[in-house]
């Protein structure tokens, strides 16, 4: 880098008077018509030395910023503390969630084993795998439910084999709720095909409280069920329970609320009453503990790691969005000289590449991460028992962290061909999705109104696009041809027609162009670095600028100056010009 303050007066004149030698010269210098030669924008550069020494200044920035950190460093010694950074956040976030990936395990195994456990304790009969076809027939075996239901729920110290326990308000236990839903008024006689009904919903409910064991009419004396208006019968109550196994992990265990519902499901009114149990979980820490050889030291460090991960993805954000700016305000530079010196604007596909998606999906991983991270310290606080949510923000940062590795293996030529193949095929993938995707809905739509009735997998329209996409990929092929039922002759010879149209169209026509369009930008991409020839107007305007990342030259711009700039390419054509002497 030359100084500007440190050249004497004797110099700077000498320097100047050098640039209106070499700039009457410009015309007929053997350099400038190699140079103008060579370039593909030679026809439109500018003739003035200060516009030439602008533009390689303008090309070198260029360059320098699509290099990778190793050019970088060697361009300016500028060691890549990004890359440091990516490499350290990956490490440390994996660790994060395994670390919550096994602590979820733990929520998760006891949160299903805990309503496996009701099940069998509170439904009659229940046998595993069964719930689907749970229901009862008739009037009386739904007061013998019922029935069971409370006596299980009165004599569950003696039944559980776990730590359950009921729920206490104060000094009394909380209720066992029935609740009964059912049209206001109703008269209905389908022998005569005659209805009088209100659809307005009444709600009754009675409450049992865990005393001495007793039965539906002992304790329910006045509850009757209005069949033919019933909606829907529930059973709520809340039982409690402790997580043990976190203490063999040197942790402090769980206290867990368990609100379970079983519901007499009726809507149908076809005569058969499903049945269902679901239970809402609500984690707390428990107020009074003491566990031998455990302690909150762990959940303190925990929360502490977190918090690096926090302040590492805040880093690393923003560090990202400095270099998009940066690239964004470089691509302005560009389209600006473009448009004043060549009478060119830039291609949408030129500036784009200024836009460096890796550092988009970067910025996206960060901010997931740092949005499951607070959740995560809040559940290790027990502020939130959201799991699932923190799951799907730390999951997901974490998977695009982990993609964000490819963009270090595209640095070398031979493993970046996936990562140009993606980028030059989206478009037309995307394209050619649009398209296809408007001949798949129609075949959803025509097979959920006709082969609803007679295929389970028809019944709805996710179920359609699940075994239509399953089809697609010859899974579940056989099952789905054999499975419909042939109450209809015209309906059956439909489907027939439907799936041969459906399974030759897609995997035979468009499953294969999809594939072709692919395999041609592979071959595309594949040629292009074979052949090493510019594809694109930014491309030919870097190829220009020959300077190797270690030359040198990239430490004289480091300061953007252009007087600097200026200087040094006197000082070399001053030094070409007195080696030709």
């Amino acid at each position: 880098m030359v100084d500007v303050g440190r050249v004497s007066e004797r110099e700077l004149l000498f320097i100047i008077q050098q640039c209106a030698a070499i700039s009457d010269m410009e015309e007929t210098s053997d350099v400038y018509r190699v140079y103008e030669a060579n370039s593909p924008w030679s026809d439109h550069e500018p003739r003035c030395l200060e516009n030439l020494d602008q533009v390689e200044c303008l090309r070198r920035k260029i360059k320098y910023y699509f290099m990778n950190p190793c050019e970088k460093y060697h361009a300016r010694g500028r060691k890549p503390w990004k890359l440091v950074l990516q490499l350290v956040k990956i490490a440390i976030i994996t660790i994060q969630l395994v670390s919550f990936g096994l602590s979820n395990q733990m929520v998760v195994t006891f949160r299903e084993e805990n309503l496996l456990t009701f099940k069998h304790i509170f439904l009659k009969g229940y046998v595993d795998g069964g719930l689907d076809t749970y229901a009862v027939y008739r009037q009386a075996d739904v007061y013998d439910h019922i029935d069971y239901v409370i006596k299980q729920y009165e004599h569950l110290h003696n039944i559980t084999v776990g730590n359950h326990e009921y729920e206490k308000n104060g000094s009394t236990y909380t209720p066992l709720t029935v609740c009964q839903n059912f049209f206001k008024n109703g008269s209905i006689y389908p022998g005569s095909e005659t209805l009088d009904i209100d659809v307005h919903v009444e709600t009754e409910c009675f409450n049992v409280y865990p005393i001495a064991p007793r039965t539906l009419r002992e304790a329910l004396p006045e509850f009757v069920l209005h069949f033919k208006r019933m909606i829907s019968v529930s059973i709520t109550f809340v039982l409690k329970a402790i997580n043990l196994q976190t203490v063999r992990y040197r942790e402090l265990p769980d206290c867990y609320d368990f609100a379970v519902t079983i519901t007499f499901n009726n809507q149908v009114h076809s005569g058969r009453i499903k049945i269902d149990l679901e239970n809402d979980v609500n984690i707390n820490e428990c107020r009074d503990w003491n566990v031998a050889g455990a302690s909150p030291r762990n959940i303190y460090l925990t929360v502490l790691f977190d918090c690096l991960i926090i302040v590492t993805c805040i880093t690393s954000f923003a560090l990202c969005m400095r270099s998009i700016i940066n690239g964004i305000q470089l691509e302005l530079e560009y389209t600006r000289y473009c448009r004043e010196h060549t009478a060119k604007e830039v291609p949408w596909s030129d500036r784009l590449e200024f836009v460096n998606g890796w550092y988009i999906l970067i910025i996206v991983s960060d901010a997931l991460t740092i949005i499951g991270s607070i959740l995560k310290i809040e559940i290790q606080t027990k502020v939130l028992t959201s799991y699932d949510v923190c799951s799907i923000f730390l999951g997901t940062g974490t998977m695009f962290v982990w993609i964000g590795v490819i963009r270090y293996m595209g640095y070398f030529r031979k493993y970046n061909i996936l990562i140009l193949t993606l980028r030059a095929a989206f478009p037309n993938v995307i394209r050619f999705i649009c398209c296809a995707g408007i001949i798949y809905l129609s075949y959803c739509f025509c097979g959920w109104i006709v082969l609803g009735p007679y295929h389970e997998k028809f019944r709805t329209l996710n179920t359609v696009s699940e075994c239509l996409f399953s089809l697609i990929n010859g899974d579940d092929m056989f099952p789905t041809f054999k499975n419909m039922k042939q109450k209809s002759s015209l309906v059956w010879i439909f489907s027939r027609v439907y799936l041969y149209t459906f399974v030759s169209l897609f995997i035979y026509m468009i499953l294969s162009l999809f594939i072709t369009i692919i395999t041609d930008t592979y071959d595309t991409i594949k040629q292009q670095q074979q052949s090493g020839i510019p594809t694109s107007e930014l491309q030919k305007f870097l190829s220009v600028c020959k300077d190797l990342p270690n030359s040198g030259v990239y430490r004289l711009d480091q300061n953007n100056s252009f007087f600097n700039c200026c200087i040094n390419r006197c000082r070399r054509d001053r030094e070409r010009l007195t080696s030709e002497a």
